[in-house]
């Protein structure tokens, strides 16, 4: 598949591929992982590997936290994407939830040597990109990335031989490349005690962010080379530096890192080749280039960080009301599901500035549409704008303004029509909790 066209500075999108395939994405970013920033490896055992064998935990969450009432709410496509929004994660991606081990190496050529030590550019990336998993998912991803390679890793042909540039394939570049990785790492590193794999590149190996992005995931590709047993199937490569010229990537730089660990965990891209107007800057797997933000309610759910009981699946004929509790908040009620059919419906959630929001001008009920049989990189989610063609509420640097009011506040109301759904924000309570209810109207209602 081709990348979409070119966007000038940092609209550009970025490389992720879900199983056997390049999808293009936005802006720079890798499949990271996270832990203590140290150079020493971790004694502590991993349960699933680079590629998952028939005993692994599979794909995304080990369990997706459901009952019998959540499921008209388990959207799927009838027809085959690459990567999905449907629920639950099909098999081949690293699972997200407990003690997750990712191998980091650092890499270099003979056409571009290592710029500056090995350990400055891990620490581009870590401890920050731990916490902002660990925050997202309450505690329940617990990423360590490890470097048992702490220093420059020098591949056996030079930067330009492997024809490494925008859109490349994972053929044959990149085999040969995970190959060559393969082959050097081998004798320090047992490919088997990990989940996935990241590959920081020397940041002078290729073109500037800014001007071409590079960096590209490999996710749940079960034909990648083998090591130890398992096919390194859950690959990133990280190139350049996200930065604005200011140096800001040493504050905001990491973020690419949470964006392609959510490829690997199984989740697409939620940008389109027009950049980030479906979903704005309410999920990193739409905009990471810039401010902090999070994954949307959606995703924490198909990640397995919310229980049962922190998911309603609204599908009373009758109105029905609930309480939302902010998404940043641990504990509480945080997603609302209304199911339109089998493969598509609307999902609330309270967002607030707090924990990995540090963007929120406007504070409310986001609704959005998420559509399992829209592929990666296509428009899967699309926010519903409660003031369209404002302008939005902010002037964050790189953050979609349009949708930044998006947020429905009480006394505010969304309805499609068509469907016959109603979602009113009915009122919010001292502690910041927001009240909605939604009604359904019956086929012959409808206006």
């Amino acid at each position: 598949m081709q990348p979409p066209p070119r966007r000038p500075g940092p609209s550009l999108p970025n490389g992720s591929a879900p199983p056997g395939h390049r999808i293009p994405r936005r802006r720079l970013a890798a499949l990271a992982c996270v832990s203590a920033v140290t150079f020493t490896v971790s004694t502590s055992a991993g349960t699933a590997h680079l590629a998952p064998g028939p005993t692994a935990a599979g794909a995304g969450p080990i369990s997706l936290s459901r009952t019998s009432a959540h499921a008209p709410c388990l959207i799927r496509g009838a027809r085959e994407v690459q990567m999905s929004e449907g629920i639950p994660t099909p098999e081949g991606y690293a699972r997200s939830t407990g003690t997750v081990r990712a191998l980091t190496l650092m890499i270099d050529f003979s056409d571009a040597p290592g710029e500056g030590s090995a350990r400055d550019r891990f620490e581009e990336f870590f401890p920050q990109t731990r916490e902002w998993f660990r925050t997202s998912s309450y505690g329940r991803l617990d990423y360590r990335p490890e470097t048992p390679i702490p220093e420059w890793l020098r591949m056996p042909k030079s930067f330009r031989e492997y024809g490494i540039e925008r859109g490349a394939p994972f053929e044959p570049g990149y085999r040969a490349l995970v190959q060559d990785l393969v082959a050097a790492a081998d004798s320090e590193v047992d490919f088997g005690d990990y989940d996935l794999l990241n590959v920081l590149v020397t940041p002078n190996a290729g073109p500037s962010a800014l001007d071409t992005v590079l960096s590209v995931t490999f996710a749940g590709n079960p034909d990648a080379p083998r090591a130890d047993g398992v096919a390194v199937a859950n690959a990133s490569f990280v190139y350049s530096r996200q930065d604005d010229g200011s140096g800001s990537y040493h504050r905001t730089g990491y973020r690419v890192l949470p964006h392609e660990n959510g490829h690997v965990f199984g989740l697409p891209d939620l940008y389109t080749a027009e950049g980030g107007g479906a979903v704005g800057h309410w999920d990193i797997m739409s905009e990471d280039w810039g401010a902090n933000n999070d994954f949307l309610g959606w995703h924490k759910w198909k990640l397995g960080w919310l229980d049962a009981a922190q998911v309603h699946c609204a599908t009373s004929p009758d109105p029905a009301e609930y309480t939302l509790t902010p998404l940043a908040r641990p504990g509480g009620a945080k997603l609302v599901v209304v199911p339109v059919d089998s493969k598509t419906g609307y999902a609330l959630e309270l967002r607030t500035r707090g924990g990995n929001d540090e963007t929120v001008c406007r504070p409310g009920v986001l609704v959005y549409q998420v559509d399992a049989e829209v592929d990666t990189g296509m428009g899967p989610v699309t926010v519903r704008d409660s003031h369209p063609d404002s302008g939005g509420c902010t002037r964050a640097p790189n953050v979609h303004a349009e949708l930044s009011d998006a947020p429905f506040v009480p006394g505010e109301t969304f309805r499609d029509a068509r469907r016959g759904i109603t979602i009113e924000v009915t009122g919010a309570d001292g502690e910041g909790n927001h009240r909605v209810r939604i009604t359904r109207e019956e086929q012959g209602q409808r206006s």
